[in-house]
């Protein structure tokens, strides 16, 4: 029986679901599947580390890593290969190892999209204000894109990365499709828009609050979220307590779960399953 070592890179990530999620549905198959957390933060380490981690994983005998904030971006320089996906949207969460080869993907597009299209299916996207240019990012923003959003507005703390990732969007999709915004611009951008996305880490449990100021949230928005550890934030709390629809993260880690599942074991997921796996471990 072929056994696969899996791993997790990124900081703060002692909580993740992620190795119960992939374990369960690997049990399914008949797989000896083990997915062990690689937390940076428990390490004394920063993203930079990313690359060295990925090769001695590699020599370890690892059959894969997902990787999560913050070396989404800063693991690429470390990598052989990229994806089409990845090297279109500069962003990686899934290594898998061909041989000495170490090759990026990224899942998260598709499992936003999936996730998106599945949870609001009829919300309306003309025009969409994103909070978040790093690693996920990229891949919320392409999905949003790709999914038909008329006009993206992407915000960022870090005003030099808000503005490079809304630049590539409209090199690829148009320049009428993405602009970008500061924190200040927020106000006006968001009255506006039909929805918000946030794709930080803020309101993971290691790093609580909310995105965007609480007052700029009003009723008819509607809002998603990336984070799924809590699976309610307060963003999601908030914009619930206004009427507003909203979509948390657990479908987007669930499909791009599936997803990464797939490329680690050339077999085909059952993503109903794995999101039934997700909601008993959540209620655990």
């Amino acid at each position: 029986m072929t056994a696969h070592l899996i791993g997790l890179i990124g900081a703060g990530i002692g909580t993740s679901l992620s190795p119960a999620l992939h374990e369960r549905e690997a049990g399914h198959h008949g797989l000896r599947y083990l997915y062990r957390i690689i937390d940076i933060d428990g390490l004394g380490l920063d993203a930079a580390a990313a690359g060295d981690l990925v090769r001695t994983a590699r020599r370890l005998g690892y059959t894969g890593l997902n990787i999560t904030h913050p070396c989404k971006q800063t693991v690429i320089e470390h990598l052989d290969d990229l994806s089409p996906d990845a090297a279109r949207l500069g962003a990686v969460n899934t290594v898998t190892f061909d041989g000495d080869r170490a090759i990026g993907h990224n899942t998260d597009w598709t499992g936003f999209a999936e996730s998106f299209a599945r949870g609001l299916p009829d919300a309306a996207t003309h025009r969409v204000v994103q909070v978040g240019a790093g690693g996920a990012g990229a891949a919320v923003a392409h999905a949003l894109l790709t999914l038909g959003a008329d006009h993206l507005t992407v915000v960022d703390t870090r005003t030099a990365r808000a503005g490079a990732l809304a630049a590539e969007l409209a090199s690829r999709f148009g320049a009428e499709r993405a602009s970008a915004a500061t924190t200040a611009d927020l106000p006006a951008a968001l009255r506006g828009a039909d929805g918000l996305v946030n794709a930080t880490p803020t309101g993971m449990v290691a790093h609580p609050g909310l995105p965007v100021p609480a007052g700029l949230l009003r009723p008819g928005l509607w809002v998603a979220d990336v984070v799924y550890r809590p699976m309610r934030t307060e963003l999601l709390d908030r914009a619930r307590d206004l009427g507003c629809r909203t979509l948390d993260g657990g479908g987007m880690v669930v499909f791009q779960a599936a997803h990464a599942f797939r490329l680690f074991t050339g077999l085909e997921p059952d993503p109903e399953r794995m999101l039934a796996h997700l909601a008993d471990l959540i209620a655990a």
